[in-house]
């Protein structure tokens, strides 16, 4: 089958952006699927500013303080060393998406 066969389907560019062109100009502009411009949107820096803040703190001043403070031969150093990384990990990367994907 080549691209010329009037049996099947051929891909017409020029044809498709004037269907998209011709669409787009029925609609009004406030029903089109486009979200607003990040600049227009009253954000300010509220409670999961300060949430997310305090995860960070968390993350980089705790929990590397707890892994140093556990002694080599200390019973729970192995969780010090496994768990105690793994844990402000999840939990920053969680509050970040939490705190940034909002109305």
């Amino acid at each position: 089958m080549s691209s010329s066969d009037d049996g099947g389907y051929v891909h017409d560019p020029a044809a498709f952006d004037a269907d998209a062109a011709d669409e787009q100009d029925d609609e009004p502009a406030d029903e089109r699927d486009e979200p607003p411009h990040p600049a227009t949107v009253d954000r300010e820096f509220d409670w999961r500013g300060w949430i997310l803040i305090g995860v960070l703190c968390f993350a980089f001043l705790v929990a590397p303080t707890a892994i140093y403070l556990v002694p080599p031969g200390a019973e729970g150093y192995r969780f010090a060393l496994l768990i105690l990384p793994l844990a402000p990990a999840l939990l920053l990367a969680i509050t970040a998406v939490w705190a940034t994907t909002r109305p």
